[in-house]
């Protein structure tokens, strides 16, 4: 069940919410975790051991680790780390493991290992995230362990950053989990900003995926083939993935909990430093906090702090996905961000007009995405290769009669809220996730119904298309 279905918006949210709301302070923990299952087990009930695994393993871990001393904490910590670890290599890498290697081994005589394919439980390498981020905190003496198993339940399985993030710290949420307040106000909110990302994912991402889809299986794409389908999926990933984000942030504060900004309008990053402080925010928070600074960060010599910059996106590539598209998307964005470091403390990088950095960003992140997209590396060289434009210029009739006129029109929109939303939110008053001011909270309410209707609308017109970071 996922959040832009009609089941979830007719049937799930409203009954949960309404209990909700009737039950005490004291059991809204049990009902959260209870709906939370619910939702879960609504995919596949038969993963629902991974996550009450993962989820108590990670409990009586923390608390071993409080009581341990010297080098006792560290071994328990690796320990609980490399069991969440081996789940994750388990169902998300062995597939990937053993493809490669068959290709390896085919590629010089010998025969293939058969094999099942592994199904990969849905928000595992969320939840397991999660898990590793506690752990870790518990053992730095940040975080004290909790000692209510119901409570970190339900923080592990909160529904709404369960399948697809944010990626969230428990002592985040810790406090609001023992005290949170309800209001109208709130409410209010989170309605809209649920709204916000439903049409969002619905009216914009969903109506540009065809167009996508079409461009990147276009045979041998031209210029023109391969920069439509280019700007096409940016629009797309962005919309589709920050609307889940508003999404999950809504409903949240209609829970009372306040969740931390995903996004903050990254298109209008002027490098790719840059670009990741805007881009998935939780991701790249907790990739610095218990990746990059577990490496040594930046106190092991400049030669490392480059190294280890590059490894963090690296991992981070390969985090999104058992596909080799990834990693070297990953290594594109962190050898990016060593050169631009290295620019830096050479004083190489001197400042330059917006009108020049946002675009020559945003033509990075563009090339990085071909890969991040595309289903194998040959297919993303296709696309380089029509980006180059080795296989001729114009649109092809191969592509032509598959683009639509609304599907231009929306992708124009996107690019017009793209580069308006940081203006208007200025102004408005939703800057880094504040409630906005009253009259401009009742204005958006007002101008977002009848989107809201029209996107439910055309969810219900239209198949099914589940949000694209489900697959990581």
């Amino acid at each position: 069940m996922v959040f832009s279905s009609n089941i979830f918006l007719f049937a799930f949210l409203p009954a949960f919410l309404a209990v909700y709301y009737l039950l005490p302070f004291r059991v809204k923990s049990a009902w959260i975790l209870l709906g939370s299952y619910a939702l879960y087990s609504w995919w596949r009930l038969d993963f629902l051991w991974l996550l009450i695994a993962v989820t108590a393993a990670a409990y009586l871990f923390a608390l071993a680790i409080a009581r341990a001393e010297g080098r006792q904490r560290f071994l328990l910590l690796t320990v609980a780390v490399l069991l969440n670890l081996c789940a994750l290599g388990y169902f998300k890498y062995a597939n990937f493991g053993i493809e490669s290697f068959n290709a390896a081994i085919t590629a010089v005589g010998f025969q293939p290992f058969s094999w099942s394919p592994i199904l990969l439980p849905i928000g595992l390498s969320f939840f397991v995230f999660h898990a590793i981020s506690y752990l870790v905190d518990v053992y730095r003496e940040e975080e004290p362990p909790t000692h209510n198993p119901l409570d970190f339940a339900a923080f592990i399985a909160l529904f709404p950053h369960l399948i697809a993030g944010p990626v969230l710290k428990y002592n985040l949420l810790a406090g609001q989990f023992r005290a949170r307040t309800h209001t109208l106000e709130k409410f209010s909110y989170g309605a809209t900003r649920f709204m916000t990302g439903f049409a969002k994912k619905v009216l914009i991402a969903d109506s540009i995926a065809p167009l996508v889809k079409a461009a990147f299986e276009t045979p041998n794409p031209t210029f023109a083939d391969s920069w439509l389908g280019a700007l096409a999926y940016t629009l797309q990933l962005y919309f589709d993935f920050s609307g889940y984000s508003d999404m999950a942030i809504g409903l949240a504060a209609m829970m009372g909990f306040k969740f931390p900004e995903n996004f903050n309008h990254p298109y209008i990053s002027r490098s790719i430093t840059e670009f990741w402080r805007r881009w998935h925010m939780s991701l790249s928070s907790w990739l610095r906090e218990y990746l990059y600074i577990g490496l040594g960060g930046n106190r092991v010599g400049r030669g490392r702090t480059y190294v280890n910059l590059f490894l963090t996106m690296l991992l981070g590539g390969l985090w999104h996905g058992a596909n080799w598209t990834f990693v070297l998307w990953g290594a594109w964005h962190g050898g990016i961000l060593a050169l631009e470091r290295r620019m830096k403390e050479a004083q190489l990088w001197k400042p330059s007009p917006a009108w020049l950095t946002i675009p020559g960003t945003l033509l990075l992140v563009m090339l990085g995405w071909v890969m991040f997209r595309a289903d194998n590396v040959p297919d993303a060289l296709r696309m380089y290769r029509g980006m180059f434009g080795l296989n001729g210029l114009g649109l092809s009739d191969t592509l032509a009669w598959q683009v639509r006129g609304s599907e231009l029109v929306t992708m124009v929109l996107a690019v017009v809220l793209v580069y308006v939303a940081p203006w208007w939110g200025s102004r408005v008053g939703d800057v880094g996730g504040q409630l906005l001011r009253p009259r401009a909270a009742t204005a958006a309410t007002l101008a977002l119904m009848p989107l809201f209707v029209l996107a439910i609308l055309k969810l219900s017109a239209q198949s099914y298309t589940p949000f694209l970071y489900f697959q990581f």
